[in-house]
């Protein structure tokens, strides 16, 4: 986990997605990154991003606690060159840590996973109530782009 690096660039959303905490929502949110980033034409590995989306989000509806009916939103961002993708369920923040699961234990390995492959990973208190986790990539798009003209 790093700190956060693309606070000089104003993140543009590119996506969004909510979903319920059940299974089918793991697949579904893969299915419409690839989706809404086909066009943007990503510079790094989609494979990488949509394994990290995955455990990010299976995270969230394993994690996830509320008294009602809750969902788990997943936000994607353009920051500058980088691509932001950000997880938020109404878990608490506390709770994330990252675990090096002995080789017999069969769960645990999701935020090495993430830790390993993201640029930038962090987690904290979700602006939406809970909790997010972001994994940033670096240089995932080939060129910044061009802020509009002045007035």
């Amino acid at each position: 986990m790093t700190d956060r690096r693309d606070d000089e660039a104003e993140p543009e959303r590119l996506g969004r997605l909510v979903l319920p905490p059940d299974r089918e929502s793991v697949p579904r949110a893969r299915r419409w990154f690839r989706k809404f980033t086909a066009h943007e034409a990503l510079a790094c590995s989609m494979d990488d991003c949509l394994l990290l989306i995955s455990e990010l989000v299976t995270n969230a509806i394993v994690y996830g606690e509320a008294e009602g009916l809750w969902r788990v939103r997943v936000e994607w961002y353009r920051v500058g060159t980088s691509l932001r993708v950000e997880v938020h369920n109404p878990g608490f923040p506390a709770r994330v840590r990252l675990r090096r699961p002995g080789a017999g234990e069969a769960h645990g390995r999701g935020l090495l996973i993430v830790d390993q492959l993201a640029d930038e990973w962090w987690s904290g208190p979700s602006a939406h109530g809970g909790t997010v986790v972001a994994f940033v990539m670096h240089k995932a798009f080939a060129e910044q782009r061009q802020a509009g003209p002045g007035i």
